[in-house]
């Protein structure tokens, strides 16, 4: 069997339902159907998170960044950390666990490397995407934390598949983009529900062209993408811009200021959020 034999039954085993997800990843889906509710409250989602103890660990992590917690006293508490967050903050961290956990432990050292340097990729790119959108393209930071954490969530299905087809790791991944990561992903994507605007981001971020100066929320999602210090290992294509170009836009004057200055003030929100997301 083929990589792109393989692609295809992979996606149409999604399409059919067949997705299977870790204890773990299973209570983040919980909270987050929960959290659709509109009649969910604080104690409600308090007792679903502190039922995964990982996720737990990240909601008390991510409410001490310095992104929300501007006052600098330390929240040990899930309840306060919930109320601080917002119920959209912790349904992208609820995602965030089931992409992390999708692609499972494998026994395979190479593999687990692999799978820990896109999830390193993945908090990255989100970060960044937090923060363009806050003080760039002045869009839904929020919006685009959440499509920065699942934008490799094709990937990462793939790579839980590998221990049952081996092929899919051998020679490079050029196929993966077109045979596997829209084909699969879109099935995923559709399966979890995920917003539509969420959705045509990842579209757009799947076709790889990245428009100067910035605007949209794919332009913030592929400035992310580009911008990220670890690349995805993934190699699925080259910059959409080239490293001079990309230099040259950093240097882009954005309202009054520099994108490159904006980056360095940005960088202590970036750097705390990023390790907050780290699983």
């Amino acid at each position: 069997m083929n990589k792109q034999e393989i692609f295809e039954k992979i996606a149409n085993q999604v399409a059919q339902g067949d997705l299977i997800f870790s204890t773990g990843a299973q209570v983040a889906l919980k909270l987050r159907r929960a959290l659709d509710d509109p009649d969910c409250n604080v104690n409600t989602a308090a007792k679903l998170i502190q039922a995964e103890p990982l996720l737990s660990a990240r909601v008390i992590a991510l409410s001490n960044s310095v992104v929300y917690n501007r006052s600098g006293r330390e929240i040990t508490d899930v309840h306060l950390a919930i109320s601080l967050l917002g119920f959209k903050t912790i349904r992208s961290l609820a995602m965030a666990l089931v992409t992390r956990q999708m692609a499972g432990k494998s026994k395979v050292t190479e593999h687990q490397e692999l799978v820990n340097k896109l999830w390193e990729h993945s908090a990255q790119v989100a970060s960044l995407a937090h923060a363009i959108a806050r003080h760039v393209t002045h869009l839904d930071p929020e919006t685009a934390l959440f499509a920065g954490i699942i934008h490799e969530i094709g990937g990462f299905y793939m790579l839980s598949r590998a221990d049952e087809f081996p092929e899919l790791l051998e020679g490079d991944f050029s196929e993966w983009l077109e045979g596997g990561e829209v084909l699969v992903g879109r099935q995923i994507l559709k399966k979890l529900n995920v917003p539509d605007s969420v959705t045509e981001m990842i579209e757009t971020f799947w076709d790889g062209f990245l428009a100067m100066p910035p605007a949209t929320p794919a332009d913030t999602l592929l400035l992310a993408e580009e911008l990220a210090p670890v690349p995805s290992p993934l190699h699925r294509w080259g910059n959409s811009i080239s490293e001079p170009d990309l230099n040259a836009s950093i240097e882009m004057v954005i309202g009054e200021e520099t994108l490159s200055l904006i980056l360095k003030e940005s960088a202590e929100e970036i750097k705390s959020l990023t390790k907050a997301l780290q699983f």
